[in-house]
């Protein structure tokens, strides 16, 4: 095969990045529409939503296997972006810290409720807040493929009525709450 001549190199590089950037918008897109409607928050602020949020509970996913004492903080940026900072413990409450860190952007600007996640550019994904506490206690946040669901509160523990409410209106959205996880937390603080 013949060496391609050095200036091309650089177009048919850009027009790979470009392809394949293209798929991948039209992967998520089509895999969005798939899905019935998944109704959000009417209006979540998103200053108030800032801060640290522990995980109560959540579907498995293999970024989290063996993941205990969950916690993400986000806080928000000059350029309106949230930065998102994940935290696992590994196999214990107490184990082995791994974080993962990433940016967010809010695709729903009517709401707030809706942000594209991405902890590797260029895929993100959906972080659709579907519920949340006037107080901003506790949230119930999904997606509309329904594989993903965290149960977060501003406390490593949520009340058993609460955390049962929102069993329940997952579960009316579609979500198989059947497969939850519930993540061990410090029971510091316990109520």
């Amino acid at each position: 095969m013949a060496k391609l001549p050095k200036r091309r190199q650089p177009v048919i590089l850009g027009a790979a990045v470009a392809t394949i950037a293209t798929g991948v918008a039209a992967y998520s897109y089509i895999r969005r529409k798939l899905y019935a409607p998944l109704p959000v928050s009417p209006h979540v602020d998103v200053h108030r939503y800032m801060g640290l949020w522990y995980e109560i509970a959540r579907l498995p996913t293999r970024f989290e296997k063996g993941c205990e004492h969950v916690t993400a903080e986000y806080k928000l940026l000059p350029n309106g972006k949230v930065s998102v900072l994940n935290t696992c413990h590994k196999e214990d409450v107490n184990g082995p810290v791994e974080t993962a860190k990433g940016t967010a952007r809010i695709v729903d600007a009517a709401t707030n409720a809706k942000l594209r996640v991405s902890f590797f550019w260029p895929f993100e994904g959906d972080y659709w807040i579907l519920d949340h506490d006037p107080e901003y206690r506790y949230a119930l946040v999904g997606e509309p493929s329904r594989q993903n669901l965290w149960l977060l509160c501003r406390t490593p523990h949520l009340e058993r009525p609460i955390r049962d409410r929102l069993v329940g209106l997952a579960h009316s959205l579609g979500f198989p709450t059947e497969k939850l996880i519930f993540t061990p937390q410090p029971m510091a603080d316990k109520p």
